[in-house]
Formats: C-alpha cells, structure tokens, sequence
C-alpha cells in the first residue's frame, strides 16, 4: 500500500495530479479540497494517498490532509458509495461541513452534490452517524506549500473539464460557470466558484 508521497509537482489538471518522485511519475486523483492548497507546478509538495485496486486497473488518490484521506475511506465502505463518489462529496463541501450535515442529519445539502441522490444522502447519514467520531479529532495536516496558482490560459475549459469529471453534466458546467464572479481568473478559482453556486452559497 501506498500511503504518502513526497516529490516534485509535475501537472495538475483537475481531478488528476502527476508527481515525480525520484524520476518516477505517480499519477493520482485529488478532490478539489486539496487542489486549492497546491502549490505551483515544478514545486515539491507532500500528499497522504490511498490505493484503490480494481480489475481493470489500480487507481491512487491523493489528499492534502490525513482528514481528508480518512473521510475518503470511511465513505467507500458505504454501501454504493466509490471512489468516485467520495471524491466528488469531498471536492463538493470540507471534512467539517460533511460531519456537519452527518450530525444535523441534512440530507438536503448532500443531494446536492453531483451524483448523490436522495436515497444515497439518506444512507450516508445512516452509515455515517458512529463513523465520524474517528474524523473529529485528527489533525494531520501535510506541509503543502503555498504557491501562485496555475495561469488563466485555458482555465474556464480547464474547470469545465474538471466539472465534468466530478460528475456535473455539460449543461450543468455551463450554467454554473456564468454564475462564477468575473474576478475568478484560475481554474481552481473558476471551480471553487462553482461548487460553491451549486451548493447555492
């Protein structure tokens, strides 16, 4: 297993990362939580990881905070809920805000995250309800170093395609993206700015 990985930042195209670590290229997925602490391409930066084995292929996803990784692996053991998934809730809200909707048991501000249904949010805050007492208290935090953000070239087509990833349909990237304040230039800024129209803030 595959837990930590230290090394030079090679590409960030949300939902995907490329770090080189010793002239080894590790690609991993990160949901946007970590994707707003990174540093600048070509500086190193330090990630908890998880491996995800399938048949087809060996998926690893990478977190700026050990919160984050254990949230991951709390909600992939919920039932119908993958990587995928749980990677689009974490890329969606903060560890803090999911274990705040868990313990107000508000399935509405689940369902709005792409992908997350009605029966699926009531299920998560079922299964959800004892596991988060192992989330309240870590602290965890990498050394991610902070960094100038990627330029604006391309970045609305950056953020659509990373919208897109996280399970928002076309349609949907579009109008969430118009409602983005006209100051957002980065893509992070262009995706932060849509998550937060589609959690309606």
């Amino acid at each position: 297993m595959i837990g930590f990985l230290r090394g030079r930042l090679t590409a960030k195209h949300p939902p995907q990362l490329l770090i080189d670590v010793g002239g080894v290229g590790y690609e991993v997925e990160a949901p946007m939580s970590t994707f707003y602490g990174l540093p600048a391409t070509g500086t190193d930066v330090s990630l908890f990881t998880h491996l995800v084995v399938r048949e087809d292929a060996h998926v690893l996803f990478a977190f700026g905070t050990e919160r984050e990784r254990r949230l991951f692996r709390e909600l992939i053991k919920v039932s119908n809920v993958g990587p995928k998934l749980a990677l689009a809730l974490l890329s969606g809200m903060s560890v803090d805000n999911f274990l705040l909707c868990i313990e107000a048991q508000d399935a509405d501000t689940l369902v709005r995250i792409p992908g997350v249904g009605r029966k699926t949010a009531e299920r998560l805050l079922i299964e959800m309800r004892d596991r988060i007492k192992n989330l309240g208290g870590l602290a965890g935090a990498v050394p991610v170093a902070e960094g100038s953000l990627a330029p604006a070239n391309g970045a609305q087509a950056e953020a659509f395609s990373a919208l897109v990833a996280l399970g928002y349909k076309p349609a949907e990237v579009t109008r969430l993206l118009k409602a983005v304040d006209p100051a957002a230039q980065t893509t992070e800024e262009l995706i932060r700015g849509a998550l937060q129209a589609a959690a309606g803030k």
